[in-house]
């Protein structure tokens, strides 16, 4: 790996700090907006403050209660990521939070300058899109992009699930640089990979590489619970094996004052989508939906 002596794919557990089993923050990455923290909590509940960063709350696995300046918000959650599209809780920067699960919640963060409200939002307001087609099928969970959540000021985040065989953040893209098409995005990759027949552990591949100017170089194998950091560059595909869906989470904040996700496609292979409108989705697709779950 190449690119400013920062490890770039972080294996699960490497970064744990209990109650956290991942912590990922703008100085352990070598920038200055993007953070993820996983929290894994039994039946006791976990306190933390939100500090500079507006955090989302997100339930991996499980449900949980989140009290915060006094509103209390019950998250109905979800058994696992593959399961279901989930509800979740937008809390401010200079906060006292409280965590109640069990389960598995990702705490999504951008460190910004304003201190705006909580906010609850469904799992049914939760845009869910398909992208692509044929191989290059997926769906895309919007729960906090700027169109399906537009009260945050940094945080840009969403969830996406390949179908197993599948290729998703295709064609490569970047948005490292302000231009009139692009932004300047930190981003965070969280994979979690769908269990074969008996349990069996999955896999997935995820690519970064950059320009000579600014050089990086990521090819990864990821597994449950590892990550991926992309401070510049092309980054995809992200690659699901045969028989195993792959599912990532996308945590993204930059400097401009413009809360926008503007990307540019690899002139090299931005041809890829034109051959997309002669081709069907993928079949298995939507993964997730907004239905409750029966437990």
């Amino acid at each position: 790996m190449i690119g400013g002596g920062v490890r770039h794919h972080l294996p699960a557990g490497s970064t744990a700090e209990a109650p956290f089993s991942l912590v990922v923050t703008p100085e352990t990455a070598g920038w200055t907006y993007a953070s993820l923290r996983v929290l894994d909590l039994g039946d006791e509940p976990v306190t933390f403050e939100t500090g500079e960063f507006e955090t989302i709350v997100l339930p991996l696995a499980g449900a949980c209660a989140v009290t915060c300046d006094g509103e209390r918000f019950e998250l109905a959650g979800r058994r696992s990521v593959f399961t279901r599209v989930t509800d979740f809780a937008y809390v401010p920067r200079d906060a006292r939070v409280t965590v109640s699960g069990p389960g598995r919640f990702a705490l999504a963060g951008a460190r910004c300058g304003r201190r705006l409200v909580p906010r609850y939002v469904p799992a049914e307001d939760v845009p869910v899109e398909l992208r692509g087609a044929g191989p290059a099928s997926r769906q895309v969970n919007n729960f906090g992009t700027p169109a399906g959540f537009p009260h945050a000021e940094k945080l840009i985040a969403c969830e996406v699930l390949t179908p197993g065989g599948c290729w998703s953040s295709y064609p490569p893209h970047k948005h490292d640089e302000r231009t009139a098409t692009e932004a300047v995005l930190e981003e965070i990759y969280y994979f979690e990979v769908a269990p074969g027949p008996g349990g069996r552990p999955g896999m997935g591949y995820q690519h970064v590489y950059g320009t000579p100017e600014r050089p990086i170089k990521v090819l990864a194998q990821v597994r449950d619970g590892d990550v991926v950091l992309v401070p510049h560059g092309w980054h995809g595909p992200s690659i699901a094996a045969p028989g195993h869906h792959l599912y990532y989470l996308n945590v993204m904040a930059g400097p401009s004052p413009e809360r926008a996700w503007k990307i540019c496609d690899d002139p090299a292979h931005a041809w890829v989508r034109d051959t997309w409108p002669g081709q069907d989705m993928d079949e298995r697709l939507p993964l997730t939906t907004t239905e409750e779950e029966t437990r």
